[in-house]
């Protein structure tokens, strides 16, 4: 008998979940059939690899030996699926994603129809929702992966840098700062500002450069905190504050001339999307096709 990847998956998946109930969920398999391939991968190393008990599982010190390399080799699938998308042009499939609100509604929009002319038998099916309702879409299994537009930790969730974005000040047309060529990041503070709500990826962000410019958060003029980035455009657009958004989402309303994008003086609000999935998941390769072509595409040449 030989030594089996997917013996040694459904290992890894036992052990990080913590029981054969909760992997063979994970895994979309039946409890026996996940018992039986962790029994076959005990016979071909001829030892026990889990102590099993009425609560929980645990490693044996082989188990304990074992982990790291079952690990790599889960990675290792990635690695070549990743490398292997980018010569399967004849790819069919369906792909479920959760993507938050900023990349859902102005991001993957426009690079959607390039994807398909690329990639036309595969369909895809996108639910716009915050990060911590994709998290809970993605452990539950309805979800394959998400995109969200700042970091998380979480233990079950393996998380890439995938996309570049940058916050932009904005202001309405008739706002004070409106004819400024450049402001001063002190100037700004003095007016109110309109915002996404706690916990957004954007207000994250937003958060985390002012405090490494040691702006105390406390004393910002906070007007007005909003649930969608749409809805804080409008507060702008009527004059109601200042905010900062991706460029992504106000392209229409600089064309038509509603808001003005200012540059702050030696300070940029840059940021990363990722991508994350479950560690112990094996994404399918249509999934791996579409992280490569966003990995490989400059944002500004779409925005």
């Amino acid at each position: 008998m030989a030594l089996n990847f997917h013996q040694l998956h459904i290992f890894y998946t036992v052990a990080e979940r913590g029981s054969f109930s909760a992997a063979a969920q994970a895994l979309h398999m039946t409890q026996p059939a996940v018992t039986m391939q962790v029994q076959s991968l005990e016979d071909y190393f001829g030892t026990k690899l889990l102590q099993r008990s009425t609560k929980r599982i645990e490693l044996t010190e082989a188990g304990r030996a074992l982990m790291p390399y079952a690990q790599r080799s889960i990675e290792l699938i990635r690695d070549t699926d990743q490398q292997m998308s980018k010569f399967t042009k004849q790819l069919k499939g369906r792909l479920q994603l959760g993507a938050s609100l900023t990349i859902g509604e102005y991001i993957l929009p426009r690079l959607l129809g390039p994807f398909g002319q690329e990639y036309p038998h595969i369909s895809i099916s996108m639910k716009v929702m915050n990060t911590a309702q994709i998290m809970e879409e993605i452990v539950n299994h309805q979800l394959n992966f998400g995109l969200i537009e700042a970091p998380v930790n979480h233990p079950d969730m393996h998380m890439e840098a995938v996309m570049s974005d940058e916050l932009q000040l904005i202001v309405g047309k008739d706002h004070p700062l409106a004819g400024a060529e450049i402001v001063e990041l002190e100037e700004v503070m003095n007016y109110p500002f309109v915002l996404r709500e706690q916990g957004s990826g954007t207000r994250l962000v937003m958060e985390e450069q002012l405090k490494r410019r040691n702006i105390d958060l406390n004393s910002m003029k906070i007007f007005m905190e909003l649930g969608s980035t749409g809805a804080v455009k409008s507060a702008v657009e009527a004059g109601l504050g200042v905010s900062f958004v991706s460029f992504s989402s106000v392209k229409h309303e600089i064309a038509l001339g509603l808001i003005k994008t200012i540059p702050i003086r030696d300070v940029q609000f840059k940021r990363q999307f990722y991508s994350i999935f479950l560690k112990s998941a094996l994404l399918p390769i249509s999934a791996v096709t579409f992280l490569s072509f966003l990995r490989e595409r400059d944002l500004r040449q779409w925005i």
